[in-house]
């Protein structure tokens, strides 16, 4: 479904990508984990055009989404849900989720999805009228990610979606996030909560200093006695 080859990246004189080469098949959950500041972020912020590449190749179903406008890479289904959340504070829960409906697209079925988010986040539902600021941490991620999902995603990229989150709520995140690749939504997610996101991968990369220095599966990283030591504390 997405072929990254060759991506490398700068801000200014500093580049922190060098020569990336990842892929995400249909179905998947793929994973990309490592230290603060490896590009791991900066990796997504690639894909959905929110930065623009040095050099390098990304294509998306077989199409070179290189030259594309963030909106129009929305309008593909790829849709990023940001780190730190990025919910409209000002907003309702609703409001919020229907600012996730925006492209024509997504309009038709915005009442269908409303229904969607709220049958998978009941604590979304019980304060739909309820200003998004106000809320805790974890409900607000479950805003980001629900708002996420009003846009009919195909590919679904989860910028550090445990991010400050108490461990109860960071166990419910994960599990939300498998039920929704369930449902048929690929997913990338980008993590430093290493355990929990490989876990629940397919396959994962790590990035070391805007390098890949290792994929493999989940449970081929999870007992790599190099992911154990630097990222595990085994």
């Amino acid at each position: 479904m997405l072929t990254i080859n060759k991506l490398n990246f700068s801000y200014g004189d500093m580049q922190v990508l060098w020569d990336i080469d990842l892929e995400v098949n249909e179905g998947e959950i793929v994973t990309v984990v490592g230290a603060n500041g490896a590009g791991k972020s900066t990796t997504l912020k690639n894909i959905s055009r929110l930065e623009k590449p040095g050099s390098g190749n990304i294509t998306f179903n077989g199409e070179n989404i290189q030259g594309l406008e963030s909106h129009q890479i929305v309008e593909r289904g790829i849709v990023q849900v940001p780190e730190g959340r990025k919910i409209f504070p000002e907003m309702t829960v609703l409001e919020n989720l229907r600012m996730g409906s925006y492209i024509a697209t997504a309009r038709k079925d915005r009442e269908t999805n409303v229904e969607r988010v709220f049958s998978m986040f009941p604590r979304l539902k019980e304060r739909e009228k309820q200003l998004g600021g106000t809320m805790s941490g974890g409900e607000q991620q479950m805003l980001a990610i629900g708002r996420g999902l009003m846009t009919n995603p195909k590919l679904l990229l989860l910028d550090e979606p445990s991010l400050g989150l108490s461990p109860l709520f960071v166990k419910i995140i994960f599990e939300i996030i498998k039920e929704i690749n369930q449902q048929g939504v690929t997913i990338l997610l980008v993590e430093q909560n290493v355990f929990q996101s490989l876990k629940i991968a397919n396959r994962a990369y790590v990035l070391e200093t805007g390098r890949v220095v290792m994929t493999g599966t989940g449970s081929e990283l999870l007992s790599n006695d190099h992911v154990k030591k630097a990222f595990l504390g085994m």
